[in-house]
């Protein structure tokens, strides 16, 4: 390990690697690093079919070293602290390593904690989440257990990686219920801590339909805080006008949590922090307001869109050209305009493709209503998705 690098990238996830990957297909000669700490790297899109039982999570993860981009050199540590005034990171070693330029893209933090209770009774007591590698199996294991009772499916009032995730597992089970002739036993709930069903109105409009076909009672402004494992119930509390501070005891036969989430404690503490804690960067350039030889993208950004990996697809190109832009004295011509996707899987078979902006219009990508649940959009998410993300998007080939 040298004491500086011309380009550091933290975070081996997809915001990391595909920008790494992009910048020596455009500029061999650049010597780039990655760092981070993790023996795996994995296909997080997967886990919400993992736990519908139409996935192999085996299949969701590949050795770390095998997504490297060739010619990028990887540090394989955490990092503590960045100090941008000196251009220089702390690594959790006590090792200090200096940048000229710097890409902060290390994911989201999962704060199980928030919850009182969770961490003590995920896996086990009816309590599962499709958000971890090692618990996202028990969440089908929970759908064929489930013989009546409530099945709630909660969302928190925080930023999430992939805003649809927690309800495309509550369509999921649904659906299975709905299959294996159990809807009239069982009561599906979506408990959000969100104002609405979707930010976009043409696809809230279709998945508005979805929940009432399958009959899901909607409760919004509302906040998990404990779980009650052995007896099988869940704690909320109200934060709307109408339901401030009012608790709920909600008895349920199975619980899918989707934990707060927020940027990771090293980013939320350092200087390139905004007040909400995400690095605070520009949302058209995707360059840090107050430092400009730091660049961040993905879910510890502060870009006001979704986050998920479609998002990181169109943000990755922008960014890689901003970033050589500045390091050539030349006029930024990269422009994001908050592009994010969300395919929504509505039960087995179908799916809703939402696309759209940082103004929240559609921005499709089919020349047909995708706002429509369809077969082929539930392959394109199945089957295709994951094969280009392996062998061309981690190349930086698109």
């Amino acid at each position: 390990m040298k004491n500086k690098y011309q380009i550091i990238v933290v975070g081996g996830g997809n915001g990391g690697i595909t920008v790494a990957a992009q910048l020596l297909k455009k500029d061999k000669t650049l010597e780039v690093v990655i760092i981070d700490p993790s023996e795996s790297h994995y296909y997080q899109p997967a886990w919400t079919m993992v736990g519908g039982g139409f996935y192999d999570i085996n299949d969701t993860a590949r050795p770390e070293v095998s997504v490297i981009p060739e010619g990028v050199a990887w540090i394989k540590e955490a990092v503590v602290s960045f100090d941008p005034e000196n251009n220089s990171i702390l690594l959790q070693s006590g090792a200090t390593i200096a940048y000229e330029y710097l890409v902060v893209a290390p994911g989201i933090q999962l704060n199980w904690k928030e919850v009182k209770g969770l961490e003590e009774n995920i896996g086990k007591n009816g309590v599962c989440s499709n958000y971890s590698f090692k618990t996202a199996p028990y969440t089908f294991e929970c759908l064929q257990s489930t013989k009546s009772g409530r099945a709630i499916f909660t969302s928190p009032h925080t930023p999430v990686k992939c805003g649809g995730a927690p309800q495309k597992i509550m369509y999921i089970a649904a659906d299975y219920f709905k299959k294996h002739h159990l809807s009239n036993n069982i009561q599906v709930e979506f408990w959000s801590g969100g104002t609405k069903l979707f930010g976009v109105k043409k696809f809230e409009d279709a998945l508005k339909k979805v929940v009432a076909n399958f009959k899901i009672k909607e409760n919004y402004y509302t906040k998990l805080v404990e779980i009650d494992g052995l007896n099988k119930r869940a704690k909320f509390v109200g934060f709307g006008e109408k339901n401030k501070d009012v608790e709920t005891w909600v008895d349920y036969e199975m619980i899918h949590v989707t934990p707060p989430q927020s940027a990771p404690d090293f980013v939320k503490n350092s200087p390139l922090a905004n007040v909400a804690g995400w690095v605070d960067v520009e949302k058209y350039t995707l360059q840090h307001v107050r430092y400009a030889n730091v660049f961040s993208l993905g879910d510890a950004s502060s870009l006001p869109t979704g986050k998920t990996g479609a998002a990181i697809r169109k943000q990755t190109p922008i960014l890689v050209s901003n970033l050589l832009s500045l390091m050539q004295g030349k006029t930024f011509t990269g422009h994001y305009n908050g592009y994010s996707s969300c395919p929504l899987i509505t039960g087995h078979g179908k799916l809703i493709l939402a696309e759209f902006d940082y103004d929240n219009n559609p921005q499709e990508t089919f020349p047909f209503n995708q706002a429509k649940e369809r077969w082929s959009m539930f392959i394109l998410k199945r089957y295709i998705l994951p094969y280009l993300y392996w062998t061309q998007i981690l190349k930086g080939k698109m």
